[in-house]
Parts: C-alpha cells; structure tokens; sequence
C-alpha cells in the first residue's frame, strides 16, 4: 500500500509533505511534458513507506491511501505510479512556505474536480 497526491494538489502545491516525509519520496516534475506530467507534486509508490505523515500535512485535502482514492481521481493513482517511467525528470522540491488556503478555496477547488467528500 502506498499514497497517492491527487488532482486537488494541481497548480496548488503545498509543500508541507514535501517537508514532513522522512524517505523523500514526494517529488516535483522537472521537464517538458506538462500534458503527461502537470503541475502538481507527486509520489513515487516503490518509495513511500506507507507512514501517512504527508495526508495531515496537504492542507488541500490531496493525499489518499491508494485504496481510499476517491473513483473521481481512480486515473491519480497511476499518475503517481507513472513517475517510474522517467524518474531522472523528477526531484524533491525545495520547501517553499506558501498561504494556506482558506475553506472556501479547499471547496472551490474540490468543486473544480468534481469531488464532494
């Protein structure tokens, strides 16, 4: 079992897992296939050590257990996994301190995929 970083995290990135994860195992892409690869953090399912540290810490509500993600982000899960593929294009993020979102914005976003909890 592993997390998955869903949509919700797209454009957004906190990276308040990126600073919690004691494997580092949250990662940032760096190339050039954003249609592939977009804007979002991501982890890498042969790295994480299932420890749930990073779900709390992900003030947009992002990170599920694999089994958890809700069937709106089923294609999430393989997203994640896909990083396998072209890991040499990944690396952990510097931590940047960023605004947390306020409960309108988490719902809004969350309304942008399609997702009611």
């Amino acid at each position: 079992m592993t997390w998955v970083i869903t949509r919700l995290c797209r454009d957004c990135i906190d990276q308040g897992c990126v600073e919690v994860c004691p494997v580092d195992c949250i990662y940032a892409y760096n190339g050039d296939d954003n249609s592939t690869f977009p804007n979002q953090l991501y982890i890498d399912p042969e790295e994480c050590i299932n420890c749930g540290v990073c779900e709390p810490e992900c003030p947009w509500e992002a990170i599920f257990e694999d089994e958890q993600v809700p069937s709106v982000f089923a294609e999430d899960t393989q997203l994640n996994a896909k990083i396998l593929d072209d890991k040499d294009s990944f690396a952990v993020p510097e931590v940047e301190e960023k605004p947390k979102p306020s409960p309108q914005d988490i719902e809004a976003n969350k309304a942008k995929w399609g997702y009611s909890a």
